[in-house]
């Protein structure tokens, strides 16, 4: 006969473990406390309300067999949840929930706390009418790695995000940080990670949040007084996606709160996946404690898409619209756009659009025209690739000898113009424009612009090439 409430638990969690998979044990089971035994009630702490909902919902029929097995039909159980305070400045409590005799097809004999049986969905995901705690992915199933066009521009990003897909938290990528400027594809590898994570492994737990929606969440919940909901929720993620971390610059509480999410997950051995449109070190409003972190892991960076790449990106989606048009027109738009991603694509719906519409065949005389109306009415972004033709143009220079290792001054002075005023007209980081001049680091960037600033200054030669430069970008 079992006398004690440790020896009564550990039954019941040995008749558990044999009937779910190890990680729900795991996950479910051992966070839980046994408090206390009398009179066939058997009192057990729960870290949060959200954790006995989600108890009650999915595994409350197994843990009342496991009981009845131990005490009998009469016996009952009592809740106590840890109000746990996410900040640690001090000692967690514990609330005994009040209990009451709750009668029922599924759980006849188990108590249930009163003031939880109506509570308010803990979800901060969920849609009203579905499942009380059913956890969608959030994630677009059109994003996924076989529509993600590999190219020399994304190649480190994309074979860390599918290492870590195979090998969730299994790799030293944890956090994967993806950064890079807008339109160059860091959501669509973002989620093709997590659709890849869900069908390799269905029973991991995977969401995709923007950090904006994650912020509006946690204020919600300070207004609802429902934070330590918000944060186990949170907590109970295998696989967390946060996209555009740099909106958390500037709101120290969402920091706070998403440090000690970020810990528990990590410590835990869950997998971290953010975005961002600049590096950790060009960051600025974001905590050191938290720019530490995402230094863990790995950090790849989304550049600029190149030629070659941007061309297989138009025959792709083509191919998957099972629409062809001449290869010349295909090239000519690859080549008229290169700052980003979004924009090509929005160019090619255009051309098909006019041609559609006017009922015309699709040329290199629709592609032109269609260009020029399509660059007049978007923000265009000079591309690192078109300041290096201007430069190159101005100097008589091929592109090849542009980004060579010769030392040769006139080539050294074209590649820091090319630099600076990469600096000047694009979003890019310096460790973007260094990778496209040749594969220089951001030090030698920084370098090239405070040299053409002080021979703008010295050497009037000097001064008449960067005005007659910046003519050419003005003409656009």
């Amino acid at each position: 006969m079992k006398n004690t409430a440790d020896e009564v638990w550990k039954s019941c969690l040995s008749y558990i473990k044999d009937n779910i998979n190890k990680e729900s044990f795991k996950t479910w089971f051992n966070p839980i406390k046994v408090i206390k035994l009398k009179d066939k009630i058997l009192t057990i702490e729960v870290p949060s309300k959200f954790f006995y909902e989600w108890i009650e919902e999915n595994y409350i029929d197994l843990l009342t067999s496991a009981i009845k097995k131990e005490l009998g039909d009469d016996a009952k159980l009592v809740y106590s949840i840890m109000m746990e305070n996410i900040y640690g400045n001090e000692t967690p409590y514990t609330i005994k929930v009040p209990s009451i005799k709750r009668k029922s097809i599924n759980n006849p004999n188990v108590n249930l706390p009163s003031e939880v049986i109506n509570n308010e969905i803990k979800n901060p995901f969920i849609v009203p009418g579905l499942q009380k705690l059913k956890i969608d992915s959030q994630l677009s199933p059109n994003y996924t790695f076989t529509n993600f066009i590999e190219g020399d521009c994304n190649r480190l990003a994309r074979s860390a995000g599918y290492a870590v897909s195979k090998k969730p938290a299994g790799t030293s990528f944890n956090p994967l940080l993806i950064y890079g400027g807008v339109g160059l594809g860091k959501t669509h590898l973002a989620n093709a990670i997590g659709v890849e994570i869900k069908e390799r492994f269905p029973e991991k737990t995977v969401l995709y949040v923007s950090a904006e929606k994650f912020t509006q969440q946690f204020i919600e919940s300070i207004r609802n007084n429902t934070r330590n909901d918000f944060v186990h929720f949170y907590q109970l993620i295998d696989v967390l996606i946060i996209d555009d971390i740099q909106f958390f610059a500037a709101k120290e509480k969402t920091q706070d709160i998403f440090f000690h999410i970020f810990n528990h997950l990590h410590q835990h051995n869950k997998q971290i996946i953010l975005t961002s449109d600049r590096a950790p070190v060009d960051m600025s409003g974001v905590e050191q404690r938290l720019l530490s972190r995402f230094k863990w892991g790995l950090s790849a960076d989304l550049q600029q898409p190149e030629l070659e790449t941007r061309i297989a990106i138009l025959k792709n989606k083509l191919y998957k619209d099972g629409i062809e048009i001449p290869n010349d027109v295909i090239e000519y738009l690859a080549y008229s756009i290169s700052s980003n991603i979004r924009e090509l694509e929005g160019a090619l719906i255009s051309l098909l659009a006019q041609s559609s519409l006017n009922k015309k065949d699709i040329s290199i005389n629709l592609a032109r025209d269609m260009i020029d109306r399509f660059v007049r009415t978007t923000t265009k972004e000079v591309s690192i690739d078109y300041i290096q033709k201007i430069v190159c143009d101005y100097f008589d220079l091929s592109i090849d000898s542009f980004k060579s290792k010769t030392r040769k001054r006139n080539i050294v002075q074209a590649r820091q113009l090319a630099m600076y005023f990469s600096k000047q007209l694009t979003k890019s980081s310096l460790a973007n424009i260094g990778a496209q001049c040749g594969g220089k680091d951001h030090a030698t960037v920084l370098h090239a612009c405070k040299t053409v600033n002080n021979l703008a200054d010295t050497d009037k030669t000097f001064r008449t090439y960067i005005e007659e430069i910046e003519k050419k970008f003005n003409m656009m």
